[in-house]
């Protein structure tokens, strides 16, 4: 009985990317005990505070990305992480860049490491796109609105991260001129964005 509520647990890993979180196992009935049983037998691996995985999950470029869906579902992927995601910057992030609405709870533990933006409504929630990356439906930015929040929080990415990131979206055509005026205008940084959008057409 014990075999096959082990084998349930690594089921469901298997399904989400190779992840699974206490509350899954909680959720499934089960007592967190047997995560601890399966990480003695080296079945699973403790990456963070209440998240596991597989030893050897899927290889995919975007495992910190579902890590991070997973463990803070109403964050969205921002800023240079979003930037990467959609392929229009040549920057690695070493840390994951999430935005979280203003006042609430701010996300702390080890891995993956973060970068918090804190966001107020409507902005918050505009461009809002979501993505199944490694069976975890992960929020993340538009291409239009990473980069109109780019250029809102320049000063914190980088005035060059910031006009390469436009000068790929416009030429692998990820955004059309009206999605980034639109952006511009929701982040409230159309006067800053303007001559940049009229160097680029």
């Amino acid at each position: 009985m014990a075999s096959e509520r082990l084998e349930k647990i690594l089921a469901f890993a298997g399904r989400h990317g190779g992840l699974v979180a206490t509350r899954d196992v909680e959720n499934l009935g089960l007592p967190r005990t047997y995560l601890y049983r399966l990480c003695e037998k080296g079945r699973l691996t403790k990456i963070g505070h209440g998240l596991y995985s597989l030893p050897e999950p899927a290889a995919t470029e975007h495992l910190t990305l579902a890590e991070v869906g997973k463990r803070v579902p109403k964050s969205v992927i921002c800023l240079v992480s979003a930037l990467s995601f959609h392929g229009i910057t040549t920057q690695v992030p070493h840390e994951v860049w999430i935005a979280v609405q203003r006042g609430s709870w701010r996300p702390d533990f080890d891995y993956p490491p973060l970068n918090v933006t804190r966001v107020s409504e409507p902005a918050f929630s505009f461009g809002v796109e979501t993505h199944r990356l490694s069976g975890v439906a992960v929020n993340i930015y538009s291409p239009a609105k990473t980069v109109a929040d780019c250029f809102k929080f320049r000063n914190k990415v980088g005035l060059d991260v910031v006009i390469e990131g436009l000068r790929e979206v416009w030429r692998t055509r990820k955004a059309t001129m009206d999605e980034l005026v639109r952006a511009a205008e929701m982040c409230r940084v159309s006067r800053v964005m303007r001559p940049y959008l009229e160097s680029i057409t």
